[in-house]
């Protein structure tokens, strides 16, 4: 019985449903972590403060903000390229001779057979994952807060 179906069946039963799932939780998972940054990035720079002029401000107060970053596209592509063969081989050969010696008559004969039944599999497999990145302006939100912060605080000299 040929062993090529069941070979066949395994390599196209990829889990891709997984690799989908894995690939979206992935981007989720990173998406989270760059958004906390974002606004560890803007707390720190609520708090660090620099004099000009005499005056102590802090960076929001004097126009920086943090940057936002977000996915705007993930793609994951695989690729698989496989080869089997089945090859079956019977052969036979037969061999007579015939020799006289003295009145003597001698006979021989010879059979010879032989079943080969070969197997080959090869698999060659690719895969990778792209993912575009883009920064963004801060939330409205935390723009009002910064103009309103800016506000507060005395324009530099």
């Amino acid at each position: 019985m040929s062993e090529v179906p069941a070979v066949t069946r395994q390599l196209l039963s990829a889990p891709l449903p997984q690799i989908i799932e894995r690939l979206g939780i992935a981007v989720a998972d990173a998406q989270r972590a760059m958004d906390e940054n974002s606004v560890r990035t803007a707390a720190l720079m609520a708090t660090t403060e620099i004099e000009l002029g005499g005056q102590q401000y802090n960076l929001m107060a004097l126009g920086f903000t943090p940057t936002f970053y977000s996915f705007t596209e993930a793609t994951v592509e695989a690729k698989l390229s496989f080869s089997m063969t089945e090859g079956t081989e019977f052969g036979v050969t037969a061999g007579a001779s015939l020799g006289v010696n003295a009145g003597m008559v001698m006979v021989a004969a010879s059979v010879s057979v032989s079943y080969a039944r070969k197997f080959s599999v090869s698999a060659e497999g690719m895969s990778s994952i792209a993912a575009r990145v883009v920064s963004l302006p801060p939330p409205e939100i935390l723009e009002g807060v910064l103009r309103r912060m800016s506000e507060q605080t005395p324009e530099p000299a």
